[in-house]
């Protein structure tokens, strides 16, 4: 009696995965024929091939462009992941000094500006061999959303007890009351948070951490207004069109005509770096995780300190 042999199962190719990706994180096959440098024809061939695997359409074309079906939505998530996992194995190949490639950060826009630069500075000298892209970590669900859709490979976020990710402690950063200079230093009550209160918008890490915050201090703002930029924010406080709260390294530098105060109560974010827990210690990560931290913890480094009274024009980071 003989045993019949196993059928082969045929495996979609990383090319065509990626042709999966490319024409989902673009919205269309030009725009993501023009984003690999391959012709659409191409791309196409590659699609209908792993549609022809998967038994049932995965794109769908319309108006506004080409989305996933149901099941290209399903399979999106496994395709990132076999992807990602096969530039893995060549990253984990890699010596330490001998890094190559591209690292992708996403950072809030007060991070990018005053905890990155001496951090990327001084990972380019040691690695030249490796581009960082840094990515908006306040859109597409937040930095952690981006690493876990391996759209990031690190992201500074407000640290949170996720189980799922990899978290580095940075640096605590304080939120502090926001206010026309005229208002003077004195302390700031409960009363002082009730509005008009300028925000950024929404829902938002940042703004979540405040709202309830001011939840716990019983304080309902007559009005919430959420506005995208924050010199816009700071410009409408300096002219008396609200208050606002916000971090410090958010405000650094304070404009003229404001004042910035400690909260009743403090209130912190804690930054962290995150990290797929499989994926932290890849060379490239490994490496820049260490650069990151060397340069928050080197003399003079820009870290936040706890609040005091800071009249316009001062210096909010020492």
């Amino acid at each position: 009696m003989t045993s019949a042999r196993p059928t082969s199962v045929v495996l979609p190719s990383l090319a065509q995965l990626r042709a999966l990706l490319a024409v989902t994180d673009a919205g269309g096959f030009s725009e993501a024929a023009a984003e690999l440098g391959v012709s659409q024809s191409t791309l196409s061939e590659a699609i209908s091939k792993l549609e022809v695997l998967a038994g049932r359409p995965l794109l769908r074309r319309g108006r506004t462009g080409t989305v996933p079906t149901p099941a290209g939505e399903r399979m999106l998530t496994h395709a990132r992941a076999a992807v990602q996992a096969a530039g893995d194995a060549l990253l984990a190949a890699q010596e330490d000094t001998q890094l190559r490639g591209m690292l992708r950060v996403a950072s809030f826009r007060s991070t990018a500006t005053h905890l990155l630069p001496p951090a990327l500075a001084a990972f380019r000298a040691q690695h030249p061999g490796v581009t960082v892209q840094l990515l908006d970590g306040e859109a597409e669900g937040g930095g952690e959303g981006l690493v876990r859709r391996r759209r990031a490979d690190a992201a500074i976020v407000i640290e949170e007890n996720w189980t799922d990710l990899r978290l580095t402690p940075l640096v605590m950063d304080e939120y502090l009351f926001v206010a026309p200079a005229r208002r003077g230093a004195h302390p700031v009550t409960p009363d002082d948070l009730g509005g008009p209160l300028l925000l950024a918008p929404g829902p938002n890490t940042c703004n979540l951490r405040v709202m309830g915050y001011l939840r716990r201090c019983g304080v309902q703002p007559e009005q919430v207004t959420e506005i995208g930029e924050d010199s816009v924010i700071l410009g409408m406080v300096a002219h008396g069109l609200g208050v606002s709260v916000m971090p410090r390294l958010a405000l650094e530098p304070l404009p003229a005509g404001l004042v910035a105060l400690p909260l009743p109560e403090r209130l912190m974010r804690p930054l962290a770096l995150a990290t797929l827990p499989h994926r932290a210690n890849l060379p490239v990560i490994r490496a820049f995780t260490e650069t990151l931290l060397g340069a928050l913890h080197r003399p003079h480094a820009p870290v936040p300190e706890p609040a005091a009274a800071l009249p316009g024009g001062s210096s909010l980071l020492h």
